[in-house]
This record gives structure tokens, sequence and C-alpha cells, in this order.
């Protein structure tokens, strides 16, 4: 080209989570049987909405209204809705409608978000770091995405020490994410910590998100706590969605709530600046939109929620279970989301373990495939290979720690106790090679 087209942080843009995918449909035409455990999509994996829940969007379907555009913001009613239910849970805060933006799914916000942040404002996240705002802070950047470490030997809680050194040595640092449920972990922060990490924030001037989507999906003793109830005068931007609760994933309807926008003018440029980029698309969503009130505003939600509570924490504890007495790997019960890492201890992986492979095509394919990489990715291969469970490696979560995550999602009992019992003895089997 006449001049270089490719932006400067074109390359951060990784996903190992779908990328996989392209291997594992390679291994399925040579003749491999592939179950999905890469990525955390209920309905792919047998859940459905119940019955109540499609009865509102049938409804809504036969509404002509649904089938327009709608504010750029949003359903004007339907922010109405989501501004009362912060205002009526929050601990000092107070949004209005206008502090509700809607995005095409949160792959949306979180590419406007970063998008739109001055090039040189960097944001410290968690590692292991979800790929989608790890690949959009790092491509923003054109650096690779600064990050604070989660302790697996203390239930992948954050290190706060880490981020306070970080935020205090680094002043290109303007803002903190955290994913709480956290993915790939599972992991629920405590008030404690939040607070701890907000009062770093307040004192270094920082704004902070918070990746909510999993936010009503918390079980092992866990409460369902959001931003608003923590964050006291932080600027802060909560990420939250239907995709996961309903669950509705093809809905591709999230929505940003604008915190303390009036505590800090660069902060608020900031957040009109997001508005701003919206108008450009019209709107989004517009039906989808319509169903919040109605679902999350009838009796039946709640116990919607705490049914999926009590099968997400048996699953889980399943998942558990199915490790116990394995010396090689740490596995630590999540407290939310639908995901389960799977750790190797330091130097039980090396460049020499296998597994067998019946399929000679499939062998000599998964033999090509890792000469050159991450050791955890190197397992991943294999299984996939010899038992056709796809997991991610834990390296593709920009992490230092080499493992796997996996879901809860599967919803045939069986099937799910196959693939947890077949993980334990790939595992055993791999080790000892």
């Amino acid at each position: 080209m006449r001049r270089n087209i490719v932006h400067v942080g074109a390359g951060s843009l990784s996903y190992e989570i779908r990328e996989i995918v392209a291997v594992a449909r390679e291994i399925r035409g040579l003749g491999q049987e592939i179950v999905w455990e890469n990525i955390g999509d209920p309905v792919e994996k047998g859940e459905s909405p119940p019955d109540w829940i499609r009865e509102i969007v049938r409804g809504l379907v036969e509404n002509p209204t649904s089938w327009g555009y709608c504010d750029t913001a949003g359903v004007p009613h339907t922010r109405e809705f989501l501004a009362a239910e912060v205002n009526k849970r929050a601990d000092g805060v107070r949004i209005t409608p206008d502090d509700i933006m809607f995005f095409n799914g949160l792959g949306d916000a979180v590419a406007k978000v970063y998008g739109f942040l001055r090039r040189e404002a960097r944001v410290l996240g968690p590692s292991p770091a979800y790929s989608t705002h790890s690949s959009a802070e790092a491509a923003h950047s054109g650096y690779s995405h600064v990050t604070y470490h989660l302790d697996p030997y203390n239930n992948w809680m954050p290190d706060v020490e880490d981020i306070r050194n970080k935020v205090k040595y680094n002043d290109s640092i303007a803002g903190i994410l955290l994913l709480s449920p956290d993915n790939p972990t599972g992991a629920v922060y405590s008030r404690e910590i939040l607070e701890e990490i907000a009062e770093i924030a307040r004192r270094y001037n920082l704004f902070m998100i918070a990746d909510e989507i999993y936010a009503h999906i918390v079980y092992n003793g866990n409460p369902r706590m959001h931003m608003s109830e923590w964050i006291g005068d932080v600027p802060a931007l909560a990420m939250r969605g239907i995709s996961k609760e309903y669950p509705w994933p093809g809905s591709r309807c999230g929505w940003l709530e604008v915190l303390n926008r009036d505590k800090d003018e660069n902060f608020a440029t900031y957040a009109n600046s997001l508005l701003a980029s919206k108008r450009l698309e019209v709107s989004s969503t517009t039906l989808p939109q319509m169903s919040i009130p109605l679902v999350m505003g009838d009796p039946r939600y709640k116990h919607h929620l705490d049914r999926r509570e009590q099968l997400f924490n048996t699953r889980a504890q399943e998942a558990v279970d199915a490790f116990a007495g394995c010396d090689a790997v740490v596995v630590n019960k999540p407290g939310g989301a639908f995901y389960v890492t799977v750790m190797f201890k330091d130097g039980v992986l090396n460049n020499k373990q296998t597994l067998p492979i019946e399929n000679e095509a499939v062998r000599a394919r998964i033999e090509g495939l890792v000469s050159n990489v991450a050791p955890d990715k190197r397992f991943v291969y294999y299984l996939m290979g010899s038992t056709g469970i796809v997991v991610v490696p834990l390296t593709g979560f920009q992490c230092e720690h080499e493992g796997f995550r996996m879901t809860l999602l599967e919803s045939d009992d069986a099937k799910r106790a196959w693939i947890f019992r077949t993980l334990r003895e790939s595992i055993d089997a791999y080790v000892n090679s």
C-alpha cells in the first residue's frame, strides 16, 4: 500500500476462546467427534429461557414498536426501569435514565469504552484476563495490556498490593478494570476487596470499569452485588447485559451504567463521547431492550435466578470433586459465572507428554500443531485429538500460569459427568506419559 493502513494495535486482537474453534473444526473434519467446552453459550449446551420469558418475547414480537428504531441511548422506559433499580440498591450513588446507555452486546460496549479513550490512557486489568477486554485495551494503546495478578492459591482473588504498586508507579494508568464474578476463574470478590480497590482509584484519581455480565449468576454463599453498592464517589462504568441471565446470547443486548458522572468533568466528557459515538449508529437492539422491564420486573425472575444459582453451584461442586486428589493441578470452586479454571502446578508440563490418539490423520495433525506452542496449549491440542473435548488454554487469557478453562454448561447430566471424568483421566494420563 502507498501508506501503512494497519492500526498500531491490530496485532493485539487475539481471542483464544474462538480461535481454537478453527482447529477443532479441522479435527472434526478428520473424523473426531467434538465436545465444545470453550465458550459460554448456555443455549448451545442445552439451556433455554423459561417458558414465561419466551412468552414475553413472543408478545413483544406482535408489538410493531419492537420492529423499529429506538432512542440512541436505548428505549426510554427500559432506561428508567434500570436507573430505578440502580438507585434502589445503590449505597449513596444516584443515577438518571441519561446515565444508562445501550449497545449491541457488551462486545460493542467494550470496543467503544477502550476505543474512545485517549491512547496514552491505560486501563489496568486482571490476569488471567478476559480476551475481549485485554485485546481491546491493548489495541487502543498499541502496547501489551497492563495487568494485575489474581492469586490461584487464594481462590483467584486480586492481589491488591500489586494493583496499588502498578497504579503508584505507572502514571499512564487512568482506570482499573475488574470482573466479578470473574471470567475465566469464576471468582467473586468480597465487598472488602472491592472497596479497597475503589479506594486506590479514589486516591490516585482514576476511574473504574466493572464487567458485571455475571452479576446475577453467583452461588457458593456469595451475594448478588453491584458496583453501585461499593463504588462510593469514584467515577465508574458498570457493564450489564441479558445474554447470560435469561439466557439470550443472541439478543446482543448490553448496557453501561455511568456512575458518578458529576464527580469529574474529564470523565463526564469521556462518557458523553461514548453516547456521541452511538448517535452515529442510530440505535441498538429494540425488542430485547423492551423485554427487560417485563422480565426483570416480574416476580418470577427472582425464582429464575435462584434456580440457576442452585444449578451452577451443584455443577461447580461436581467439577471440583472430579479433580479431588489430583496433585498435578489447582482447582478452586468458583463462586459465580459458569466456568472452572484448572491450573497446572509449576513444572508439571513438558514438551514430551502426549495422549493416545487412535485416528492416524488426527494424530498427525495434532503432532504438527504442538511443535512450538505453550505447554498448556499442547495439552489442550492433545486433549482435543484424543477425546474431542475442546477447552481453552489458560495462557490464552494473558496469564503466566498454565492450565485451561472449561464450562459448567452441559445440561445432560450423564454427558457432563463424562466430561469431568474424562478431563481428570486425561490429566493423569498426560502428566504420567
